[in-house]
């Protein structure tokens, strides 16, 4: 069908968002969560996003092998998978791999994404915007991450960019070239 990708800062509406335009289709929904409760601010954190939900929503929490829990997910359930961010933290935190297998897994991921029968959205925080990080890992994650969302992308048939809770459609430049 269609998957959806929702970009932005913390905080911008990007999971509000996903919610709002999955509980839309009228559809089943399963949220597909990749945060990892390792210290107390990720507990209430993820706390704060589980009474967010409707309790009538299946979640599944799977903060390393998304690839394999999407192809889990019952077909005609819309699917949010949020978030990137915290699934690339986790792949390089726990399993230290190399940027290219991220980029392999991602790729794997983004196209069962899109070609699942009911819409997909998945969350990414954008992070390249701010200054250059200070140290080495920090900026490998920042560049890693943004290649999974590019990579993202390329499978999306809708790219926003959240800003203050408002989407902003982004458009790829190379599609319009493409037409004229």
């Amino acid at each position: 069908m269609a998957m959806t990708l929702l970009l932005g800062g913390a905080a911008s509406g990007k999971s509000r968002t996903a919610s709002d335009l999955a509980a839309g289709t009228g559809r089943r929904v399963t949220v597909l969560a990749t945060a990892q409760a390792l210290d107390d601010e990720m507990v209430a954190r993820i706390a704060r996003h589980r009474v967010q939900r409707p309790a009538t929503w299946n979640v599944v929490e799977e903060p390393l092998a998304i690839g394999a829990a999407i192809d889990r997910i019952v077909e005609a359930d819309v699917l949010i998978v949020d978030c990137l961010t915290l699934w690339v933290s986790n792949l390089l935190g726990n399993e230290a791999m190399s940027d290219d297998e991220v980029c392999t897994r991602a790729a794997s991921a983004a196209n069962a994404c899109a070609a699942r029968g009911a819409p997909t959205i998945v969350v990414s925080n954008e992070v390249g915007a701010g200054i250059v990080p200070a140290n080495a890992l920090a900026r490998r994650y920042r560049d890693l991450l943004g290649r999974v969302n590019a990579i993202f992308a390329d499978e999306a048939s809708t790219v926003a960019l959240m800003v203050a809770g408002r989407a902003v459609t982004l458009s790829d430049p190379l599609a319009t070239l493409e037409k004229g």
